[in-house]
């Protein structure tokens, strides 16, 4: 039996299956996001969203879904689905499925009478093409399949509505046509594997509503356009693939096509698998330059994101040429950053004061996972650069004192990874001495003075700024209850128990010793820890507002204010390893199956953005997130390593 797999009484229940969501990407910036029954209930969700750089940076919609009707003896047996106004669902097409399972790809088997229908789903790697595969199953007479494109032409970020300006103009191409409703798009090629009619017959399908936009306060409500159908005869026992794309394809070869790109998937078998699988969705491959984006189905490539994801998505797993394949990339986008030049690349948010020093921290994990050696030759050069640039002040917000802590300005723009804003201003303010900035900064110096350990002059130089954060660091956070602050600036010290100190205890080089680290895991421990992750803020802290819901302001104000996060459970149980050494493995273990349910949940086979800091923990937020997913297997990766010891 396969490890994701949904039966009738699962499939037919709306309340279960609009809640689980699917995502399969191409790895190139474009991707299919939709629920498990097809039915759209994000304005994000579509069967075709890819990038058209020539409008702007922004994914777009061209194919919205694609519903099938099954013909017999002149009855029509229509397989979509969609909500419109006052929850009504038209065609009800769910109401056929006998099971959907996922271990390669997204399988749905409809039964209608004596018909049994196969469709399977996957993308091209690297490529803007969506292909579905229709095998018939089981038949007792003549049967055709329907295909009626729903089409958008649109921003993931805006709606589209019946007008006068949308092109109703095709063309004929191999066993398909091609379409383009707006100047600016690339053409749409709908193609099928063998010959086809296709019959002309425009009308826009109105008032379409995405339940998921309502309940996050958005307009919710859309106009689709279709332009005709395409009506195919299949035998029992035969396949025909679908293929939507921005270029033409040879039609014969796309049933060939889909079994070559079926067999370079993970199978997702047990939970690692998914997670590995989940792994490759947020690699992105674009004009030669790799990238990792923080998240679907909104998140572009964030750098703190990009390195603090990088080692577990990559080194975790094995694959170290990816890692090496990001990490060139990265390194273009951080030099040109510290010369103040103008970039191409498509990594944003690169100035926070904290990113060059989560770049040191993965550049650690390489070395620690892969080779000291290598890590020295590729990448020595540049860490002894970004450390010049960061201790000779030269970051323009991040300033190194006397006492050799660093020092941001975040009172006017969020800086760190707390990074909501309500009206231009961030709504946790941590600023002056950052307690991760300075974790970060500690086991940056310490680190490259190890591994650049024959270069002494640099490395004396280095040990001038880690002899003083070692005490300074204790002086100004460990407060008298033995936990750390959050920030300290000047008069003004952040006592909230937040989640931020753990790293002073999990990072390899701390200034912390062995009992401090154990106090600051024990009131984390006691405080934030959750099934699903650390809460942003402690429940006994004022401000805990631990349920990521409703309108975009009221969840902003939520964002970290007791919020629970996965990826902040890794550096957690890290710490926790680091202390407790073998007696923890069980422990650890009993957390890591907290997220197994997760598989087959919210986005089956990976892990939300956040989760509610109380139960039931809901997952919310983006449905896939590249550091969650990363950390949980970079512990995955921590825990074998204990128990072969």
């Amino acid at each position: 039996m396969s490890y994701l797999r949904f039966d009738k009484t699962i499939m037919t229940n709306l309340e279960e299956t609009l809640t689980r969501e699917i995502l399969r990407t191409n790895r190139s910036g474009a991707y299919h996001c939709s629920t498990i029954v097809d039915c759209n209930t994000r304005k994000y969700h579509g069967l075709l969203v890819i990038p058209v750089p020539e409008l702007d940076d922004e994914n777009h919609v061209l194919l919205s879904s694609l519903d099938e009707t099954v013909i017999q003896h002149g009855a029509e047996f229509n397989l979509g689905l969609h909500k419109y106004g006052g929850d009504n669902f038209s065609p009800r097409g769910h109401k056929y499925i006998r099971e959907f399972e996922c271990e390669k790809v997204p399988t749905t088997i409809y039964r209608v009478g004596g018909v049994v229908l196969k469709k399977e789903k996957l993308f091209v790697h690297h490529e803007n093409r969506i292909l579905i595969r229709y095998t018939l199953v089981d038949a007792h007479s003549e049967t055709t399949l329907r295909l009626r494109p729903y089409l958008a032409f649109r921003s993931v970020r805006q709606y589209t509505h019946e007008n006068a300006q949308a092109s109703r103009h095709y063309d004929v191409v191999e066993n398909g046509i091609k379409t383009c409703m707006y100047p600016g798009y690339p053409e749409l090629y709908m193609q099928l594997s063998k010959e086809n009619q296709f019959c002309f017959q425009p009308d826009w399908y109105r008032g379409i509503e995405y339940p998921k936009e309502r309940e996050r306060g958005y307009d919710f409500n859309e106009d689709l356009y279709v332009p005709g159908y395409f009506e195919i005869s299949i035998k029992k026992g035969e396949s025909v693939t679908f293929s939507g794309g921005v270029a033409p394809i040879e039609t014969t070869s796309l049933n060939a096509l889909f079994a070559a790109e079926m067999e370079q998937r993970t199978p997702r078998n047990n939970f690692k698998n998914c997670l590995i699988n989940s792994a490759h969705q947020f690699l992105n491959k674009q004009d030669g330059e790799s990238y990792i984006l923080a998240g679907y189905p909104w998140f572009k490539c964030r750098a703190r994101d990009m390195f603090i994801s990088l080692p577990g998505l990559t080194l975790s797993i094995g694959e170290i040429g990816k890692f090496e394949m990001i990490m060139e990339t990265a390194l273009k986008a951080v030099y040109a950053f510290m010369e103040g030049k103008e970039s191409h690349l498509k990594v944003t948010e690169i100035e926070h004061p904290d990113v060059l020093l989560w770049l040191v921290w993965a550049i650690q994990q390489y070395a620690k996972m892969v080779s000291w050696d290598e890590a020295r030759v590729k990448y020595g050069k540049a860490l002894k650069d970004v450390m010049d640039y960061l201790a000779g002040n030269h970051h323009p917000n991040l300033k190194v004192h006397e006492n050799g802590l660093v020092y941001t300005n975040g009172r006017d723009k969020a800086v760190t990874w707390m990074n909501s804003t309500v009206n231009g201003r961030p709504v946790v303010a941590r600023t002056g001495y950052i307690v991760e900035f300075n974790a970060l900064w500690y086991n940056a110096l310490c680190f490259v003075a190890d591994l650049l350990s024959s270069d002494y002059g640099f490395v004396d130089y280095l040990h001038q700024f880690s002899d003083k954060v070692s005490k300074s660091f204790v002086q100004t956070f460990l407060n008298e209850y033995g936990y750390l602050l959050d920030y300290v600036d000047g008069d003004m010290m952040d006592w909230s128990v937040r989640p931020n100190m753990i790293f002073a205890a999990a990072f390899d080089y701390s200034p912390l010793d062995s009992k401090q680290k154990k106090g600051v895991v024990d009131i984390v421990t006691k405080e934030l820890l959750t099934p699903k992750g650390l809460r942003s803020l402690s429940p006994k802290s004022g401000g805990y507002n631990p349920n990521y819901v409703g309108p975009q302001l009221q969840r902003d104000y939520a964002y970290h204010q007791g919020t629970a996060w996965p990826w902040l459970e890794g550096f957690y149980l890290e710490a926790y390893l680091r202390i407790y050494k073998r007696s923890a493995i069980s422990f650890v273990e009993r957390q890591l199956i907290s997220y197994e349910d997760q598989m087959t949940c919210h986005c089956i086979s990976s892990i939300p953005e956040l989760f509610d800091g109380n139960p039931p923990f809901q997952g919310r937020g983006a449905v896939s997130f590249a550091m969650n997913v990363a950390e949980i297997l970079r512990t995955l990766n921590l825990l074998e390593k204990y128990n072969n010891q």
